[in-house]
This record gives structure tokens, sequence and C-alpha cells, in this order.
């Protein structure tokens, strides 16, 4: 089995649950693990990165997500999207978790919020005590970049982080060294250069290297030649590609 576990999903020509589905079908990848998408346009990403644009739509459509995963069970995964400002967010997440999704994505270049702040603390506390884990990907912030993160895992050890595409830049060591150190965090794939998703899986081990896609920005299919080419044993390819996201959301 293969299985991304990280693809953006959103109500657009070029993000939309048809396109994602069509993608998923021509790479043979068996399931997706999918997150609002939208709330800003991905085919201009630097001008967010760099600060020349602000995210247009910073309310996630969580609904749109539920309404994926709904339409296809055996497919689909939901994870919630959350803005950690909102006042009623740690409820926002428990309610998401009884209505099916199976974990956090947060957005810090949309939101604009740091790991250490008391609302994402709560939201993480709580994602420990369902099992299920965070999702983030980190910017060059001080409140919201690599180091950061790493704190808040080791804060919450009885939650699972999973640091998306690889951390920072091409090659986040702090990243991998938190991989190998602690037992709750992981990386993820997308988007990440072929060199340091070798490295990590040489230096952290296979069990600690999650697959994922970026969709729509990348392709599901171009992602998982990455992995596909890095000449792993069947029992160490099958971690990254299925077995580790599996064991994280118990299915």
């Amino acid at each position: 089995m293969i299985i991304d576990a990280h693809a953006h999903l959103s109500d657009s020509s070029y993000g939309n649950l048809a396109l994602y589905l069509e993608q998923l079908k021509e790479a043979g990848i068996d399931r997706g693990v999918t997150l609002p998408g939208g709330t800003m346009d991905v085919r201009k990403m630097t001008n967010y990165v760099t600060g020349k644009s602000k995210p247009e739509n910073p309310i996630p459509n969580n609904e749109y997500i539920a309404q994926a995963v709904k339409a296809h069970p055996d497919i689909l995964i939901g994870f919630m999207n959350l803005d950690p400002h909102e006042a009623n967010v740690v409820s926002m997440l428990e309610n998401g978790f009884k209505s099916g999704f199976r974990g956090l994505k947060l957005s810090p270049m949309t939101h604009q919020f740091s790991f250490s702040s008391k609302a994402v603390a709560e939201l993480a506390s709580i994602c420990g005590i369902h099992g299920f884990p965070v999702y983030s990907h980190t910017v060059f912030s001080p409140g919201s970049n690599t180091a950061k993160y790493i704190a808040l895992a080791k804060q919450f050890p009885k939650t699972n982080f999973i640091l998306g595409h690889m951390g920072f830049g091409p090659a986040d060591v702090e990243g991998l060294e938190a991989a190998i150190k602690l037992d709750n965090f992981f990386l993820e794939t997308s988007s990440g250069s072929f060199l340091h998703i070798k490295e990590t899986i040489a230096k952290a081990g296979p069990s600690k290297v999650i697959f994922g896609s970026e969709f729509p920005l990348s392709n599901p299919k171009v992602e998982l030649t990455k992995i596909l080419i890095l000449k792993l044993n069947d029992a160490n390819r099958d971690k990254v590609l299925s077995g580790n996201i599996k064991e994280l959301l118990h299915i």
C-alpha cells in the first residue's frame, strides 16, 4: 500500500478533489491524507514566502475536506487546519476529532502564530490525548522556526509531531537531529530535496520519514519517484510509503 500523507484540497481549478483523485490513480497511490488548501494561491507561492503577498482566504475550509472524506472514505483521510488565534479553537479541534478528522495541520505562514503560544500548547496536548499527530511546516521566523517546533515536541512527548517538507530549506539539520533524538518527531518528504531525504533515512532511520506529495504544488507521482529511486529494501520502503503514517493514524 502507498499513502500520500500530505495533500491540500480546495474548490479551485488547480487543487480540487477530482484532480487529486485522478493524480493518485495515475501514480498508483492507494490513499491520501488531505487537508484544506486554498488559503493562498500556491501558483504564486514565492510571493507569500517573501512577504510580498498575504493569504487571501485565511479561514480554512475544513468542510470541503469533511465532504471529500465522506464521499471517498476508503481513499481519503482528513486533517483539520485551525487558526490558533480563534477564540474557540480548542472546542473546534475536539469536535473535529469526534466527527472523524485524524490529525491537526498548523499553518504558520497563513496564521502568523508562535509555536510557544498557549493556544498551540493546548492544541498539541489535545492531539496527544486523542492519539493523533500535529503536522506543520516551519518558516524563517523567531516564533515559527524549526527550533521552536522541536521545543513544542519536547514539551509534549506523548504527542506525535510531523515536520512538513523535511523542514525549512533544502537541508534542515535541526529537523534531522530532532528526528534522531526524539521518539515523537517525524519528517514528511514533500518538496524535500532528494539528498536530504536520503541522508535522513540513513541517519534517523526509515521509521522517522513519511511520504507526502504537497498536492497541488507538486504532483504525487513526482514526489513518489524520489522515494522509489532511493533503492530501499522492501521493508524500509513500505515504512516510508505507508507503514509510518498508518501507525500514527491507527489505520
